[in-house]
């Protein structure tokens, strides 16, 4: 049974579309990224799958359930992008409030709040004032509070923005142990980077519509391209290798090292067998992949905004119309 299930999924804001026919899975233990630019329709299709935000049309289901139920929200755990904490509480006392909300005992909540705390790595200030923590801590508690009460999903909306890169690094490593303990894990991110390292699956949204979706390795496919590199001092045979039928570029950008392309069905075998029967050193080969970065840019170029900027932006000017303002 697959944990997040969408199928035709629309939302529709008076005559624009906010989603048009999304229909993604995603299998228990896995994390999905969730891409897109601002506006494509992800914080849509996140609050209708909280149930935050009514669809219009087709099928939205959470844990077998139909989204927005109430007994399958409390086994959802979330992060919401630019969340607020009051920061009259301590992360301690912040905790002991959400672990009310989400029905933990009190017993339990004893427990499990050094425990989440620890495991994002500020425990050492639980028992300060939040307006004393930095952005990446009040990041980090954000996270601690969406584990808290051990669900079965977790939806995380931004979760590295202001960490630094260390911090980063340990966030992307706490995923990949919840994952390991079974947790399943729907992550919206800028920062294809950090997708392309801990995600399983990719789904990127452009203008309400799925437009790519698929494993990391699917996306990111080979190129036929080769950098090779020979040894310090060694002449690289481009006008030789060019007349096997290869095209040969240097890397301006690393001195030495040369760019190989192939043409429909070469292999690079050749090249290499060509270099080692010339007595020439080869210290680099490397097989070139597009980067998550690379399809995603690919993928969204020339986009118009999304329709979820455009409501917005409706929205903002029905308010002024409303209070007298621009006619």
């Amino acid at each position: 049974m697959a944990v997040i299930e969408t199928r035709d999924l629309r939302k529709t804001y008076g005559t624009l579309e906010a989603l048009k026919g999304v229909s993604i899975s995603v299998e228990p233990g896995q994390i999905y990224g969730l891409l897109g630019q601002n506006g494509a329709g992800k914080t849509t299709l996140i609050k209708i799958l909280l149930g935050i935000v009514r669809k219009t049309a087709g099928e939205a289901e959470l844990l077998g359930a139909p989204a927005g139920t109430v007994n399958v929200r409390r086994r959802v755990g979330y992060l919401p992008e630019d969340h607020q904490f009051p920061y009259y509480h301590t992360g301690r006392s912040l905790m002991d409030f959400y672990g009310q909300l989400y029905g933990v005992s009190p017993d339990d909540r004893k427990r499990k709040i050094p425990e989440a705390l620890e495991l994002v790595g500020i425990a050492g200030r639980m028992n300060s004032k939040i307006k004393t923590y930095s952005k990446g801590m009040k990041q980090r508690l954000g996270i601690a509070q969406a584990l808290l009460h051990d669900p079965d999903l977790i939806i995380l909306d931004e979760p590295t923005d202001g960490v630094d890169p260390m911090g980063r690094k340990e966030i992307r490593e706490l995923m990949a142990r919840l994952k390991d303990k079974g947790h399943t894990i729907f992550l919206n991110s800028h920062l294809l980077g950090e997708v392309e390292l801990v995600c399983d699956r990719v789904a990127i949204l452009q203008r309400g519509e799925v437009v790519r979706e698929g494993t990391v390795a699917e996306l990111t496919k080979a190129t036929d391209k080769f950098r090779l590199r020979l040894g310090e001092g060694q002449a690289f045979p481009t006008d030789v290798v060019a007349r096997l039928g290869y095209a040969v570029a240097p890397l301006a950008e690393r001195p030495g090292t040369f760019e190989v392309t192939l043409a429909s069905g070469q292999t690079i075998d050749p090249v290499v067998r060509l270099l080692v029967e010339g007595g020439l050193s080869l210290r680099e080969l490397v097989e070139k992949k597009e980067s998550l970065e690379d399809v995603f840019m690919k993928t969204v170029e020339g986009a118009e905004p999304g329709v979820d900027q455009k409501v917005r932006t409706v929205q903002q000017v029905q308010r002024v119309r409303a209070v007298g303002g621009e006619g």
